[in-house]
């Protein structure tokens, strides 16, 4: 049997693979380049092609490929074999630095906002050494920035890498001001809780509306739900254990550290969480972890759904992105400490966090905006739509002293003692937990709770980086001029001022409630409902602003942006209407006629036997079921005439609020109707399986 420490890593180009294979000084330039984000030179790359290529066919592989992260929300990749003939009719095995560097796949054949046309095909991948190389079903994957043959990214990675560089400097900038000089490079971390559901293969193959949107477009309800709490952290049943170790491994294989694993609230639903990576390595691990999720179940007969609402009445499903700022020298600069109320590094980068959600909660709330999240944002079962920040009674009291000028006391209290004498008393985190915040601080990093599950985890973290960054540019600025006597008391007056005017952001009650809407509305806090509610601030001014002078999007990147999310909701709304029209047509319809066609035969069969057989129950839900059936049939002509209108329309937010209502509407009426009308019919009429199949049979 495989020993972890062993798998581990095995299909990964990591430091060791480096170290033992590169030349010293080739390793030495590599790792420079890696950690302070200097350039690479060609022989350099050369060196490293020759040796990842060495290592790969040693490990099986045949092809590489530049593995990327373009605007579809999916990665993408083109294999080339390492193959080159000979004049003798034979072949080498070649690699080399400039094909290691430097791909050009077809630009205009992917999402790109406007920035490039069909007949302006030209794009470059450019490979990312601060992201390990790996293999993966006989192939190098190689994984690299997307731009544009004038420059313009037009992918995830590389606005990433801009946000990490610009907080890293900003960062870098303050510790030194504060005297911790020792500080070469600040990196932020992050990770990203992974939650999803598991049906069996053979029912998903029976359902449109999975196959085609990755949700449940109609079902009634199960006459079991998650009512009982019954299946969260349950025992797990064999035939998902047996998925889950192998998720493991495969996991492990390539490097990621997959950590935790159980059953979630809902049926089916179960969740996956990583140990802390750095942000860039830790976004490409969860694209990763989730295409293996997928491959590992059709392994297993299963599929794995990541759609965040794939049924209806239970809990979707989400992505908590855990992130934190540690310094080169180990120091976690969110970590408070047994004395927070003194920690002034603490408190500053506290500070700068605050402010950074306050002033763009727009942005945050837009970085986790889509058709498939807008099911569960504001629901009670994921954090609202508006965005705020829980800190605990700890952190709140410090924040309250340094507002007042006070002395924090420290709560003596922190002992956990149950009652009972065998269990050992252990000491309690500084914070509670706030499942209804959608920004949590939660002992030494923030949980940004808000993510729906199918997303990458790249732009929150590139949102997040840069409002810190500029959080912090701004505090340096203030702070820069200022005199060694008065840096203490400059410092502290900082600090009270950014909490007293950023402090409507905090709030660690209930976001279920609805005094809760009332009180935001007070505190002036954005209250976006819906992905078209959002869409527009993106090109706000503070926001352009923000992101242009900061180097993370030109003005044109971030137009293309906003004209690929509001694309992808039309698209993900048109694709859900259609495939609905299909579904009630072609297999609900069909089901409710043969309920119709039983009654009626039953009702006939009664009255041919004699006319003293009551027949008033079947008459009486024929009636029911023949009124609903056109009820459904005037709800499905207006959807189509609603969709018809749509195609006329040009403005693009327009268009989006059109899909969100009335087409969006026209959608659920449809499906209040057909699920009460399935509550009716057999599950030997339906051609599909109902919720009770899906959720409770794997």
């Amino acid at each position: 049997m495989e020993k972890i420490p062993e798998i581990y890593g095995s299909c990964v180009f990591n430091d060791s693979i480096m170290r033992d294979k590169l030349p010293k000084d080739i390793y030495k330039a590599l790792k420079k380049t890696i950690k302070n984000g200097t350039h690479l030179e060609l022989d350099v790359a050369n060196a490293v092609a020759i040796a990842m290529k060495e290592w790969a066919v040693e490990n099986g592989a045949t092809h590489f490929t530049h593995w990327f992260q373009p605007l579809t929300g999916f990665t993408a990749e083109k294999h080339d074999s390492f193959i080159t003939p000979t004049d003798d009719g034979q072949i080498i095995m070649e690699f080399s630095g400039k094909e290691l560097v430097k791909g050009e796949p077809d630009a205009s054949s992917f999402p790109s906002g406007g920035i490039r046309a069909t007949f302006e095909a030209r794009g470059y991948t450019a490979w990312d050494p601060s992201s390990p190389a790996f293999i993966k079903d006989g192939t190098l994957y190689i994984p690299t920035a997307f731009c544009s043959y004038t420059g313009e990214a037009l992918d995830k990675k590389t606005p990433l890498l801009r946000s990490m560089d610009a907080l890293n400097a900003e960062a870098v900038k303050m510790l030194h001001f504060l005297g911790n000089t020792d500080v070469v490079n600040v990196t932020t971390t992050v990770g990203p809780e992974q939650e999803y559901f598991l049906i069996d293969k053979k029912d998903y193959a029976k359902r449109r509306d999975l196959i085609f949107t990755g949700r449940t477009l109609i079902g009634a309800p199960s006459p079991k739900g998650q009512e009982m709490d019954d299946h969260y952290f349950g025992t797990l049943r064999p035939r998902v254990a047996a998925y889950m170790h192998d998720l493991d491994r495969e996991l492990w294989k390539l490097g990621i550290p997959a950590k935790t694993k159980h059953n979630e609230v809902a049926p089916a639903q179960h969740e996956l969480a990583p140990v802390f990576d750095t942000t860039n390595v830790a976004v490409d691990h969860n694209q990763l972890t989730m295409e293996i999720m997928k491959t590992v179940a059709e392994k297993h007969d299963l599929v794995c759904l990541l759609h965040e609402k794939p049924f209806a009445g239970i809990n979707g499903s989400g992505k908590h992105n855990n992130w934190s700022m540690t310094t080169d020298t180990g120091v976690n600069l969110l970590d408070p400490g047994k004395t927070p109320a003194d920690n002034v590094q603490f408190l500053i980068f506290l500070s700068a966090v605050i402010k950074a959600v306050d002033e763009y909660a727009d942005m945050m709330r837009l970085s986790v905006a889509s058709a498939g999240n807008d099911h569960r944002l504001g629901a009670n079962e994921a954090p609202p739509a508006i965005i705020s920040i829980f800190l605990g009674d700890e952190l709140t009291a410090v924040i309250d002293s340094i507002k007042n000028d006070t002395f924090f006391k420290k709560d003596a209290s922190q002992i956990m003692e149950t009652g009972a004498a065998v269990i050992p008393h252990f000491t309690k985190d500084n914070t509670d937990r706030n499942r209804t915040s959608p920004f949590a601080f939660t002992g030494n990093k923030f949980e940004f709770r808000s993510l729906g599950s199918s997303a990458s985890v790249a732009t929150p973290n590139i949102i997040l980086n840069t409002a810190v960054a500029h959080s912090l540019s701004e505090f340096y600025k203030t702070l820069k001029d200022v005199s060694e006597d008065k840096k203490d008391e400059a410092v502290h007056s900082l600090i009270k001022e950014t909490l007293i005017k950023h402090e409507r952001v905090i709030f660690n009650g209930n976001g279920y409630t609805d005094e809760w809407i009332a009180e935001a509305e007070k505190r002036g806090l954005y209250n976006l409902k819906s992905t078209p509610d959002v869409l527009p601030k993106l090109l706000d001014e503070k926001n352009v602003k923000l992101f242009t002078e900061l180097g993370i999007y030109t003005e044109t990147e971030l137009k293309s942006r906003y004209e690929i999310l509001i694309e992808n909701y039309c698209k993900t709304i048109h694709f859900e209407a259609c495939t609905l029209k299909e579904m009630i047509r072609q297999d609900f319809n069909p089901a409710v006629i043969k309920l119709m066609e039983s009654l009626s035969n039953s009702i006939l069969s009664k009255k041919n036997i004699s006319d003293a057989i009551s027949t008033a129950a079947e008459e009486k839900l024929l009636k029911n079921i023949s009124s609903k059936f056109t009820e459904l049939d005037d709800a499905l002509d207006k959807l189509e005439a609603n969709l018809c209108k749509a195609e006329s329309m040009e403005d693009g937010i327009e268009l989006a609020a059109f899909y969100h209502d009335p087409v969006f509407t026209d959608m659920q009426n449809i499906r209040a109707v057909a699920d009460y009308i399935e509550g009716y019919i057999p599950d030997e009429f339906l051609p599909y399986p109902t919720y009770s199949k899906l959720l409770f049979y794997v």
